[in-house]
């Protein structure tokens, strides 16, 4: 049961809130939606699903990015889940890297966070079928996201070649398996097993990719970014393209930071790559 908690006209659509009982996560989940004008039941648009970073929340990208005159423009919906399952009965740690606002996109497998950190199967299963049960949108998906949701966007469009026309993100974490956000995360969600740690690591998953599953995707990073050799490591992901000849195009940016005035400067390059492939 959907509740509509906020309704706010921008750019000729609407930009809404809402609320449900979602059953992947055994909790509460917020989302918000961007309808552009014209969208209605004669008229289902493409969506694409953008997914936020570390300490983020539905409300992030749609109050900072400035996405809506461009995505208006092309005809694309946009959906923003939260970062992770809310909460009293939601464990959580006391640091902003684990736990509540960083669900990091896993099914997690380890007590306690087993029973409601699955934003996996939120994500790729239960909110696309709940939007396109609600919502005047096609079944056509594209998926962004930024830094631990630019890791979550990549990442499940590979695991995901038939369900995402194209992928893109903003300064992603692509070798999880092999920085300290990732590690801590997978550690907690998923344990020592790292075999499973590969199945949501984008560089091992690229790897593996046949060329029939080939996904375009793009990644803008800014080249001063404070996390960028510690935590994202671009290069890790562009080398393992490069073998593949995977459609992958990395695009530094000098003098940007990590920060949503980054994102916001790019925003309608990235709709419009993804335009290409929900409209065709």
């Amino acid at each position: 049961m959907l509740e509509n908690i906020s309704s706010t006209k921008v750019a000729g659509g609407w930009h809404k809130q809402y609320t449900h009982a979602a059953s992947s996560t055994h909790c509460t989940m917020r989302f918000a939606v961007f309808l552009p004008p014209g969208a209605s039941e004669t008229n289902k648009v493409p969506v694409l699903y953008w997914l936020s970073g570390l300490t983020c929340t539905d409300e992030n990208f749609m109050q900072k990015a400035g996405a809506f005159k461009k995505a208006a423009e092309l005809g694309i919906a946009i959906v923003a889940p939260d970062t992770s399952p809310r909460g009293d009965n939601v464990p959580d740690e006391d640091n902003y890297d684990f736990g509540q606002g960083a669900g990091f996109y896993v099914n997690a497998t380890q007590a306690p966070y087993n029973t409601h950190f699955n934003m996996y199967d939120y994500v790729v299963d239960e909110l696309p079928a709940l939007i396109e049960q609600h919502f005047p949108v096609n079944s056509t998906k594209a998926i962004s996201g930024h830094s631990m949701g630019g890791h979550g966007a990549l990442m499940i469009a590979l695991k995901n070649p038939a369900s995402f026309v194209s992928a893109s993100a903003f300064s992603p974490i692509v070798n999880p398996i092999n920085c300290p956000w990732g590690v801590k995360a997978f550690t907690g969600y998923l344990g020592k097993d790292k075999d499973l740690w590969a199945q949501y690591d984008s560089c091992e998953l690229m790897k593996k990719a046949q060329q029939a599953d080939f996904t375009p995707m793009l990644v803008t990073q800014g080249d001063a970014d404070g996390f960028l050799e510690e935590q994202l490591k671009p290069q890790n992901l562009a080398a393992v393209a490069k073998s593949k000849n995977y459609p992958l195009n990395i695009e530094m940016q000098a003098g940007y930071d990590h920060s949503y005035f980054f994102i916001s400067s790019f925003i309608d390059q990235h709709l419009s790559f993804h335009s290409q492939f929900l409209t065709a």
